[in-house]
């Protein structure tokens, strides 16, 4: 079991515990770095689209996860990231421009919308976001001349420096070192918020507003803020995803991507950057898993390929409840009891992770 020592205050909010830590992290970036010359093009194509669930996951993890705001249309903020972004590419303006720019627009759009939603909490608020998700897909139809409407609209190649950075260029390798290189800087400085005073804020709201009132803490501000930055993130993660689908109507936000979202933080790990991880990697790969259990079906029943209306979604809500009921804390949660474990063996108890049924007096007076 390893023990750190600690001498100062200052350790407590270091971005790694100790240099073993730090190197690990490397050494995670440089294999990743290296996957597409070990990987096949198809399997490349799907980590990028982990990579694009996994900054979106982020987006989310800051509203729900840390400052504990639950939404329901966080899909919205992604369809406004990739159409901005397609909007910018045809005026002219560089990938280098257009990205962050894109990201801006969703998150002064959540900003807004966090205005008139500040006065509710909870599942209140929650019905809120669905509402704007569910009505993202008739903006998106009466905004026809910018958006395309039914009939969508083309995501332009992107070049950066006069290198192509187009999915099908080379094999995919390019646009996904891009999605990597996107991941790797918004989670470092997402680690980085975690450790000021802002991300402090965040978590005192989530735990109990009343107690971070009176601390001081400006509930409102911070609440518009976390739903700026979380929108913003979002919104570059609905960029990326306008390249790596190319060609896209409002079909690909319908109200179901945002349940999605919301699936994988909780499936992930709520309150945990390494939960958008976890989680996006079950979105982006259980579809695969589900078409692979199809054919493998029908092959042993001689049925060809099994097809059942609406399993996707049964999948994914079965396993959203089997979270809920058997282990809140997600993936990650597990991970880190079963590494918790090991490292206290043969000391580690079974009741050690049971969980607290207590709260702070100061819930009941929400």
């Amino acid at each position: 079991m390893k023990t750190i020592f600690k001498t100062d205050y200052a350790q407590d909010v270091r971005l790694f515990e100790d240099r073993t830590d730090a190197l690990r992290y490397l050494a995670l970036i440089a294999a990743a770095a290296a996957a597409p010359f070990l990987l096949s093009e198809y399997i490349l194509g799907e980590l990028t689209y982990v990579l694009i669930w996994s900054l979106a996951g982020l987006g989310l993890m800051i509203l729900a996860g840390h400052a504990g705001q639950p939404s329901l249309g966080h899909g919205a903020f992604l369809a406004a990231g990739a159409y901005m972004e397609v909007w910018l590419a045809q005026q002219g303006l560089p990938f280098l421009l257009s990205f962050p720019l894109a990201g801006l627009f969703a998150g002064v759009v959540g900003a807004l919308l966090a205005l008139p939603a500040l006065r509710i909490s909870g599942i209140y608020l929650a019905i809120a976001t669905l509402a704007f998700g569910v009505l993202t897909e008739d903006v998106i139809i009466l905004l026809t001349p910018w958006t395309g409407g039914i009939e969508g609209v083309f995501a332009e190649s992107i070049t950066i420096l006069g290198v192509d950075f187009d999915r099908y260029a080379s094999g995919g390798r390019p646009f996904y070192w891009l999605c990597l290189a996107s991941v790797v800087v918004i989670t470092f400085l997402y680690a980085n918020l975690l450790r000021s005073p802002t991300g402090r804020a965040f978590t005192a709201i989530r735990d109990s507003e009343v107690s971070a009132r009176a601390m001081g803490v400006n509930v409102a501000a911070y609440k518009t803020l976390a739903f700026g930055l979380s929108c913003f993130v979002t919104g570059l993660a609905g960029a990326l995803l306008a390249h790596f689908m190319t060609f896209f109507n409002y079909e690909a936000f319908l109200v179901i991507i945002s349940i999605q979202l919301l699936l994988m933080v909780t499936v992930g790990g709520l309150g945990s950057i390494h939960g958008a991880f976890f989680g996006a990697a079950v979105i982006g790969l259980l579809p695969v898993i589900v078409v692979i259990a199809r054919e493998e079906i029908g092959g042993l029943f001689g049925a060809g390929n099994v097809t059942i209306p609406g399993m996707d979604i049964a999948i994914f809500a079965a396993i959203l409840i089997g979270f809920i009921i058997l282990e809140p804390a997600g993936l990650y949660g597990r991970w880190v009891k079963i590494r918790i474990w090991f490292e206290l063996f043969p000391l580690a108890r079974k009741d050690m992770f049971r969980r607290q049924k207590s709260y702070l007096k100061t819930e009941r007076m929400r």
